[in-house]
């Protein structure tokens, strides 16, 4: 019996691969909401937020008084994107590490104002904080390249 595509039988073999800064930046671009790794009474917390890519800082704005903002200011934090496919286990994540600093600059915010979403929840005020993504790595769980030139009919 030859092997024809037909026969070939493939399950879940999907390999783990790093991607490079600037497909990490890509991807960051493309989304929208990524959550802000950070620390809360010296515990973990991983908190959800809407944001912008803007010249390499991630943007985003919290509630002045709230804990996302006293956890932001000026300190180093991770900010994490990600999309799995849960059905074909596939997909990717980027994390990205700066140190947070609220932007002051009235003309820099103007600037910003039609760029970075408002908040979900409703605040009084808002602080706007950027994450200069001073380290950044990313990992893609894709079909084994091996498979996918197999079922294409290239030569392995």
């Amino acid at each position: 019996m030859s092997n024809t595509r037909s026969e070939i039988v493939v399950d879940n073999i999907i390999e783990l691969r790093k991607l490079d800064r600037a497909e990490c930046l890509r991807l960051l671009a493309e989304q929208n909401i990524g959550r802000v790794v950070c620390t809360d009474a010296a515990m973990p917390a991983a908190l959800p937020v809407n944001y912008r890519l803007v010249g390499g800082e991630v943007i985003f704005r919290v509630g002045r008084d709230g804990q996302l903002a006293a956890a932001t200011r000026n300190n180093v934090v991770g900010f994490e994107v990600d999309e799995i496919d849960a059905r074909t286990h596939t997909g990717w994540s980027v994390l990205g590490i700066g140190e947070a600093y609220e932007i002051l600059d009235r003309k820099r915010l103007s600037g910003l104002a039609s760029t970075v979403p408002e908040p979900w929840p409703t605040y009084r005020s808002t602080s706007t904080i950027a994450v200069p993504l001073r380290v950044i790595s990313g990992r893609r769980l894709a079909m084994a390249s091996w498979v996918s030139n197999a079922l294409c009919g290239e030569a392995i």
